[in-house]
This record gives structure tokens, C-alpha cells and sequence, in this order.
């Protein structure tokens, strides 16, 4: 029997591919727990489709990750922090400090993509940017004393 699958099956194969199965694992366990359909001609048409628009749902991402590294490459932010007489901060930057600093400055971007370990001094640092899966974009932070 030729299923098309719908999610990821460990041992069978991933979301998207059609794979020929047992009959009785077919029709017992995939279809029935929603976790493949029938590989009919109508199915395995919509499943282009939906590969297709993921393709190209994908390659939009990618050229708008590459579209934002372009505006935010090199670009410099400066944080201005309270500290005390030995240039050490009261409390640390963090990814979160950063991201509300680009945000402020227009740029929205999740904290979760910024690639930095908390600091508790003062000076330049670069930071990292995780865009996409391959696009990442190296940002300059200073912290400066208030």
C-alpha cells in the first residue's frame, strides 16, 4: 500500500514522502492516527502542491533574512548603562537588552536569534545574529558608561 506521510514516522520516513508500507500498517495505524493518507492521484497532487508553496514559502524567508542582513551588517548600537568606578555594569547585557535596543531602533528581531553571552563590563563587542538556518549577521555593541 503507498501512503503519503503527514507527519514524521520514525522507521517509515518523514512528512511529505510516499512510501510503500504493509497493508495492515497502513490502514490500522497510519491512516487512523492521521499520520499518513492514501497515495491516490488527487493526494499525491495536493502533496506537490503543498511542497511547491513550502519551497517557495522557504526561499522567501531566505531572501528576506539576506535583505535584513544587508541593512543590519556592521551596524553599531550603543548601550548606555550605569556603572561603577572599575568600568564594571550594575547587572548584566543580555540578549534581551539588545534586542529592545533594535527594536527601538526599528529592526524587530527576537532575542531568541541573538547569539551573545551576558556581559557585566564595558567596551565593544560583536554580536551575533542568527537571520536563518544560513544567513547570520555580526552587529557592533558598545557599552558605554552613563
Amino acid at each position: 500500500m503507498k501512503v503519503i506521510l503527514l507527519k514524521d514516522v520514525k522507521g517509515t520516513g518523514k512528512k511529505g514522502e510516499v512510501v510503500n508500507v504493509a497493508d495492515g500498517y497502513g490502514s490500522n495505524y497510519l491512516i487512523p492516527n492521521k499520520l499518513a493518507k492514501v497515495a491516490n492521484a488527487t493526494n499525491l497532487n495536493l502533496a506537490t502542491q503543498e511542497k511547491a508553496s513550502e519551497q517557495h514559502k522557504q526561499e522567501l524567508m531566505l531572501q528576506a533574512a539576506k535583505d535584513l542582513k544587508e541593512k543590519i551588517n556592521n551596524l553599531d548600537v550603543v548601550l548606555n548603562i550605569k556603572c561603577g568606578e572599575n568600568g564594571k555594569t550594575f547587572g548584566s547585557i543580555s540578549n534581551k537588552e539588545i534586542a529592545e535596543k533594535l527594536s527601538s531602533m526599528g529592526y524587530d528581531i527576537d532575542k531568541k536569534k541573538i547569539e551573545f553571552n551576558p556581559v557585566k563590563s564595558i567596551g565593544l563587542f560583536d554580536v551575533k545574529v542568527k537571520l536563518h538556518p544560513s544567513v547570520v549577521a555580526t552587529i557592533k555593541l558598545e557599552i558605554k558608561p552613563l
